[in-house]
């Protein structure tokens, strides 16, 4: 009888496709995470189907893209009784545990998002998707000394240390001590803002070799402040690596596991003069996807696959079946503006592949049409596309081709 496999997920937040050497960035030190590329599929044009946390992270557990999933506001929580991949796979025989970031929660609009009141939020059991063990926090960003609570902490407790490794060595004790076949999904805050926060005793990446990509405006406040923030956003990056690193280290001795490494969104970091998420471009929608499974060779494949892909998929793995197959062609969208600075400022939705990408306003106006191919910095827009509804639908189907 073959053994079904042990399945974890590592959820970055933030941390966008394009920053990893192995990506071909050259500010990134990521010498972990391009030791599993080497051993992966890598979907290198994979999306989240929506750039901002709370929509992308009820999408990734449940599968079933915002708002349907119940998430259309910024402070809507995951239903209760939703059904996640934890529930899927619990009932067919896995320990399912999770660690780490939630952000799915109930969230009182009068705390502060940043901070320890915010990180402190009690997540009730019986609205934690499904797990049957869970630590974490619901947000706070905390890159340093987390608060955790859960199924062996009633009450929130203070963990000194920098919050990836902390996370993964509470994970990696428990997985270690824990039966199988087991699944467990570790969601880390890093790279997330503050940025300025200490990255573990790593330096900021900073000075003049930090090098921008060519769809940063320079000399001026923006080139200024995309400096700023990616001397950390890459020093939390290095930090972050490192701590998966040891988390993958301590889990040698379970070699029938599958490895997904991927983030919910990107950030701008300047790029069209932009800065955070819930934008539509390749900054904050395409995200890292890593797949490593025991028996199937390295490879690169640029299938437009979604986070919202990804429960079907791991259902399948666990089950010994052929994972579905992927669309030529991924919905992507904004089902809300959210109220905090930098982000985008209108709802939208839209539809990418490997080759092209066609966004629409709220009303179904075209807003953005690039051709990924010949622009892969989208540093044209190309949005000759017309307004009457059967030539944007034309433009619709041209993205398939």
């Amino acid at each position: 009888m073959v053994q079904a496999p042990n399945i974890l997920w590592l959820v970055t937040t933030q941390w966008r496709a394009q920053a990893f050497a192995h990506a071909g960035d050259p500010n990134a030190r990521t010498p972990c995470i391009d030791a599993l590329a080497r051993e992966s599929v890598n979907y290198d044009q994979a999306v989240t189907p929506h750039p901002f946390g709370p929509f992308a992270r009820a999408a990734l557990l449940t599968g079933i893209p915002s708002p349907a999933n119940g998430i259309r506001d910024y402070f809507d929580p995951l239903p209760g009784q939703a059904r996640t991949i934890a529930r899927e796979l619990g009932e067919c025989g896995y320990a399912t545990s999770f660690f780490g970031k939630w952000h799915l929660g109930r969230r009182d609009r009068g705390v502060g998002l940043v901070g320890e009141d915010h990180a402190r939020i009690v997540v009730p059991a019986e609205e934690r998707g499904g797990f049957g063990f869970w630590e974490g926090f619901e947000s706070g960003f905390l890159l340093n000394n987390p608060w955790l609570h859960g199924t062996r902490l009633p009450q929130p407790a203070c963990f000194e240390g920098y919050q990836s490794d902390v996370v993964c060595g509470r994970a990696a004790g428990f997985l270690r001590s824990g039966g199988e076949p087991w699944f467990c999904c570790v969601s880390l805050e890093a790279p997330h803002p503050p940025y300025d926060s200490p990255a573990a005793g790593v330096p900021p990446f900073a000075g003049p070799k930090l090098m921008l990509p060519p769809n940063v405006p320079r000399g001026g406040a923006v080139e200024v402040r995309a400096r700023r923030e990616l001397a950390g956003y890459y020093a939390h990056i290095e930090a972050t690596d490192r701590a998966i690193g040891g988390l993958l280290a301590a889990l040698r001795e379970a070699p029938n596991t599958i490895v997904v490494l991927t983030s919910v969104h990107g950030d701008m970091h300047g790029a069209h003069g932009l800065f955070r998420k819930g934008w539509p471009y390749e900054e904050s929608v395409r995200v890292p996807l890593l797949v490593r499974r025991p028996g199937i060779p390295a490879s690169i494949d640029p299938a437009c696959i979604s986070l919202v892909d990804l429960p079907a998929h791991t259902l399948a793995w666990a089950q010994g079946a052929p994972p579905p197959g992927i669309s030529d062609r991924a919905s992507i969208s904004m089902p809300s503006v959210v109220s905090l600075p930098d982000q985008c400022d209108r709802i939208w939705r839209g539809v990418r592949t490997p080759k092209r990408k066609l966004i629409l306003n709220e009303d179904g106006s075209p807003w953005l049409f690039f051709d990924l191919e010949q622009d892969p910095f989208e540093l044209q827009n190309l949005a000759s596309v017309p307004s009457r509804s059967e030539e944007i639908d034309r433009a619709l189907n041209k993205t398939v081709d």
